[in-house]
This record gives structure tokens, C-alpha cells and sequence, in this order.
């Protein structure tokens, strides 16, 4: 299969320094991605000043798509940028993330039709993060950093990575997927209508998606030893939202459904 052309969404709220080392770890892929779109869930002047600073870094597109701060509202941020997204194939992280320099590469190649996928992170500790975000420096990191949490996750290996993909028995363990690190084919989001906006505040959005992707017949793969990013390290997100989102997932996963009302749809005129 011929490299889909791909687009690159970051997530993004309020905390600048950290867009910036993810934005340095993107100018050091070894496959660009064919546009970058930030999803800008209401931040301030810094950050867009940063966006700005960084479009003339890049020889491709960086576009900025920004909403005002309601509260936690990242799937109806996500929803916009779908939409406005180029790419047949949509690589999502956060902006909190350093990419490994393969990671694009990793998760174009990866890529197969009628399947969507999610990867996986290591953990940097608190320290090292302050002194990351201080310096403005990304690092060449692996498994043997000694700065890392959850280590197994940052073994980058391309022959395990296939034996992974094709021994995975893990499709339907929708309860694993990172939003923070995930890959779809736009048909396939616009088919079940992007993220479902009912859900607002921190937690399971990207387990429905992932459960209406699967619904719709959509394969979920898990994408090991290769497309490694790692995790700054910050504060936990508030957990008052949890139950409720519980409860909006477990209704789509019993009820399967594919296809929600409040979804991409509504920016129709931005297609």
C-alpha cells in the first residue's frame, strides 16, 4: 500500500512551553506529516503567539483552530479539526508529548485500510520535565533514559513491532486506547461522526469512539515498539466528569451504536 498523506492534530491547553517541545521533536521527524492542526481548547495569547513563531519554521501548512475556554471541551475541539483536516489518515496526540523522530514515519507505515490504531507512551518524571520545559530541549531518549516511567514502553523495535501486529489478540480492548497517541482514516471518523460531544470534561471519550469505530466494523490495532511518544510529566486532570462519561460509554458500547448526533457534522460548513 502506497504511504496515505497524513495530518498531524495536536491537542492543546495552556501550557505553551510544552506545545514548543513537541512542535521541536515534529521539525525532527524523518517523515513529515503533510500539515500540522492545532486544536486549541481556549488557550491564551502565548500560545498563539508560539503557533505563529512556528509557522515559519515548517515547509508545510500549521493551521490554528482555537475555541474559547468553556471548561474541558477536547472532543468538540478534536470535531473542528477533523473537519478542516486535508489528509486521508489523521495522526492525533497531545500537546504535552515529545515524539520519538520515527513517529510519524511509524504510524504511516503502520497504517492499513478498514483499521484505526493506538499506541503507547513512557512517562517522564517531574524532574526532568521542569528542566525540559526550562532548557527548551529535546533529548534523544530510549529505553535506557534514566528519567522514564513505564520503560517498556519505549522500547523501539520494528521486528517486535510486526510480530505485536500480528500476534495481537486485543481488537475489542477498547478499555486501552490512548487518545494521546491515536491514528484513523477520516472516512472512518466521519462515518461514526467524530467524537461524541455529549462528553465533556476529562475521561472516556476516546473509549467510545474507539467502541463506535469498532461497532461500525472498524479493526482496532495496538501499535507497539515503534510511533513512541513521551509524556511530560504534570498535574492529574480533574476526575468530576468520570462518572458521568462512564456512563455515556457504557451506554454506546451495550447499545452499538455506531453514529452520534452532536458529532463532526455540525461544522459541515468547514468540510
Amino acid at each position: 500500500m502506497i504511504n496515505p498523506p497524513c495530518s498531524l492534530i495536536i491537542a492543546t491547553y495552556n501550557w505553551a512551553p510544552a506545545l514548543q517541545l513537541c512542535l521541536e521533536s515534529v521539525l525532527k521527524q524523518s517523515l513529515a506529516p503533510n500539515e500540522i492542526i492545532i486544536a486549541d481548547d481556549g488557550s491564551g495569547n502565548e500560545t498563539k503567539d508560539l503557533i505563529n513563531h512556528y509557522k515559519n519554521k515548517f515547509v508545510f501548512p500549521v493551521k490554528h483552530v482555537w475555541q474559547p475556554d468553556e471548561g474541558y471541551q477536547l472532543a468538540k475541539i478534536r470535531n473542528k479539526v477533523f473537519a478542516i483536516a486535508t489528509s486521508n489518515y489523521i495522526v492525533q496526540v497531545d500537546g504535552d508529548l515529545i515524539l520519538h523522530p520515527h513517529f510519524i514515519r511509524d504510524h504511516v507505515h503502520f497504517s492499513k485500510e478498514n483499521t484505526f490504531v493506538s499506541g503507547t507512551r513512557a512517562l517522564l518524571n517531574k524532574n526532568i520535565t521542569r528542566k525540559l520545559v526550562e532548557e527548551q530541549r529535546v533529548p534523544s531518549i530510549s529505553m535506557l533514559y534514566p528519567h522514564l516511567k513505564k520503560k517498556y514502553n519505549a522500547i523501539y523495535s520494528k521486528p517486535l513491532s510486526l510480530i505485536n501486529d500480528l500476534w495481537q489478540r486485543s481488537e475489542k480492548n477498547i478499555h486501552y486506547v490512548l487518545g494521546c497517541n491515536m491514528a484513523f482514516w477520516k472516512n472512518d471518523l466521519l462515518n461514526v461522526n467524530g467524537y461524541n460531544e455529549e462528553f465533556s470534561g476529562w475521561g472516556k471519550e476516546d473509549n467510545d469512539i474507539a467502541s463506535r469505530l469498532i461497532n461500525a466494523g472498524v479493526k482496532l490495532r495496538f501499535l507497539k515498539f515503534g510511533a513512541i511518544a513521551y509524556h511530560l510529566h504534570h498535574k492529574t486532570a480533574s476526575m468530576v466528569s468520570v462518572e458521568k462519561n462512564q456512563e455515556l460509554f457504557y451506554k454506546s458500547k451495550k447499545d452499538r451504536i455506531t453514529y452520534i448526533n452532536k458529532g463532526i457534522d455540525q461544522y459541515n460548513n468547514e468540510l
